[in-house]
């Protein structure tokens, strides 16, 4: 019998020491119960917390069979999933944030439209119809939609959300694609999308049940300046040169 198809679970965090736990025992309890189709395993990648976060994540990888981490004393999200990707040898490859703000219902189809459907990437959609946002601000739903709609507009793309903090990808188009995106932070999933769409990766959204988390640590009026110039770094320039050297 040929062996399961393998999932990693990606879980980017700084300063977490509180609402790790938490996450950890949700998410594991949850893959458990759902996820007996393939062989799955929980990585936490810390991107230079400063609190005792590392510690927590010893003691989880010793409490729950299936859970690792892995340190980088560098911060940034993009720059965290970059690393755990490259280094895995999963077929594929799923993050989330550690609010777990989207409904962990999604995950089975999120990875079964990568095993079964053939397609390259899976992500979150909170704009798609069908979608059930809680909680979130007006400020917080304008910006999102107003910078989607950025995105739409400059590079034509059929995505409707780049930055829902809940996606998944093959581990081929992950080697192909990650060593290409060269921001480090927030503007990670964005670059990601972009360079996959424009080369033909076929993209999966599905929309999903999301609740607002009212202790988030991004900065909406910073992320949304990163966020511009990335998207102006692509549009004129970034995006043909990483299209150039990507080999697939």
């Amino acid at each position: 019998m040929s062996p399961l198809p393998s999932v990693e679970f990606v879980i980017p965090v700084l300063n977490e020491e509180r609402a790790l736990p938490v996450c950890i025992e949700r998410l594991h309890g949850f893959l458990g119960e759902t996820m007996q189709a393939y062989d799955w395993r929980i990585v936490v990648a810390d991107n230079g917390s400063t609190d005792r976060t590392p510690a927590v994540c010893a003691e989880l990888s010793h409490k729950y069979e299936g859970v690792g981490y892995l340190r980088l004393e560098e911060r940034g999200r993009g720059r965290a999933l970059r690393t755990a990707w490259l280094a895995s040898d999963a077929d594929y490859l799923c993050y989330m944030d550690v609010d777990l703000s989207t409904e962990l219902e999604a995950i089975p189809p999120l990875i079964d439209s990568l095993a079964k459907g053939g397609f390259d990437l899976a992500i979150g959609s909170r704009l798609k119809k069908g979608a059930n946002v809680v909680g979130r601000t007006l400020k917080r739903e304008v910006v999102s939609r107003c910078y989607n709609l950025i995105i739409r507009s400059m590079f034509f793309v059929r995505f409707r959300d780049a930055q829902c903090g809940f996606k998944a990808i093959s581990r081929k188009a992950a080697r192909e694609l990650a060593p290409l995106v060269l921001d480090n932070g927030w503007f990670f999933d964005t670059e990601l999308l972009i360079l996959a769409e424009k080369n033909d990766y076929r993209i999966f959204e599905l929309p999903v049940k999301w609740t607002d988390d009212p202790d988030t640590r991004v900065k909406i009026v910073k992320t949304a300046y990163d966020d511009m110039v990335g998207l102006f770094r692509l549009r004129f320039g970034g995006l043909r040169s990483a299209s150039k050297r990507l080999k697939r």
